[in-house]
């Protein structure tokens, strides 16, 4: 197959992989788009996006638009005569201008298996929902959100281990490869998409940081999961006697009749739920390392029978 003439829009570190493996294969990359350069760090120097620093590594053009409303800017890039343009986690919202104008269409790597999680956050929520599967979707972008037919689908399983740092990782891997395999498909027309369907809709809404406190009427089960899947960001917490207290690790254990959700159940840091106990197994306070349970509690005394803020 001859080499593609592609546009790449992404921005954070999951849509590196899926941009490294574009060049690798030899794929023209005839502009990069990504979200502007932000603030960071302790000096606020502004700073490009994970894929920005990439494409600068390599290629000198790079557009960083506030957004794509305006007819310029959506005329810049028909003019770039792209085959295809492939979106990964980028942050805008495509005209149909743009959308219409790569010959091939414009291609997403979504991941989640669609339509199921279609949105901002489709990892975090397949953990917290106790999914047990979740994956990779190329679809062609359609101006409504993640309704595009589906090209292409990669699947891994949600196990008791399975973080949201782990998904990450595995999900970003999987794309450059699957969207190799998508362009082959579609250059010499042997690929059809798939419309998606209406039943089994579902939307992963971004999240916040209130999100991740812990409502102890909750099961065991359920907070045990949105531990796993809201580390590190936005990060699962609950107060006490004035202190915010990051919960980074915990197991789930049977709880007895009576107990009611908040509780301290013993000298372990076991807390009473809905149903159940969750034990934390690894937390934080502010400005502290991160601890064990026992390495915790000899600075931070918190005794069975304590009722904890929720």
């Amino acid at each position: 197959m001859q080499p593609l003439r592609l546009v790449f829009m992404g921005s954070p570190e999951f849509s590196v992989p899926v941009l490294a493996a574009l060049m690798d294969a030899g794929h023209d990359i005839v502009c990069v788009y990504s979200q502007p350069p932000k603030p960071a760090g302790r000096g606020q120097k502004e700073r490009p996006s994970r894929a920005h620093a990439l494409a600068l590594e390599t290629r000198p053009t790079v557009r960083t638009p506030e957004s794509f409303k305006g007819a310029e800017e959506q005329a810049a890039f028909v003019d770039l005569g792209a085959d295809a343009c492939v979106v990964v986690a980028y942050g805008l919202i495509l005209p149909k201008a743009v959308i219409e104008a790569p010959d091939l269409g414009c291609l997403n790597v979504h991941a989640s298996l669609l339509p199921r999680w279609r949105g901002a956050a489709p990892m975090q929520h397949a953990i917290m929902a106790g999914d047990a599967e979740t994956g990779v979707t190329i679809m062609k972008i359609e101006p409504e959100l993640d309704s595009g037919p589906i090209l292409k689908t990669g699947k891994v399983p949600i196990t008791n281990a399975t973080t949201t740092e782990i998904l990450h990782d595995t999900l970003a891997g999987m794309g450059g490869p699957l969207m190799l395999d998508v362009l082959e498909g579609l250059a010499r027309g042997t690929l059809e998409p798939e419309p998606q369907g209406d039943d089994g809709v579902t939307y992963a809404p971004k999240l916040g940081r209130g999100d991740g406190r812990l409502d102890w009427s909750l099961s065991a089960a359920e907070l045990e999961r949105r531990v796993r899947a809201l580390n590190p960001w936005p990060g699962v917490w609950f107060e006490h006697g004035g202190d915010r207290i990051k919960v980074l690790a915990a197991d789930v254990a049977e709880g007895k009749p009576g107990q009611e959700p908040g509780t301290l159940v013993d000298d372990a840091l076991g807390v009473a739920c809905g149903s159940g106990v969750l034990r934390l197994k690894q937390v934080q306070r502010a400005g502290r390392d991160a601890q064990g349970a026992g390495a915790f509690l000899l600075g931070f005394p918190l005794a069975a029978g304590i009722k904890l803020v929720y």
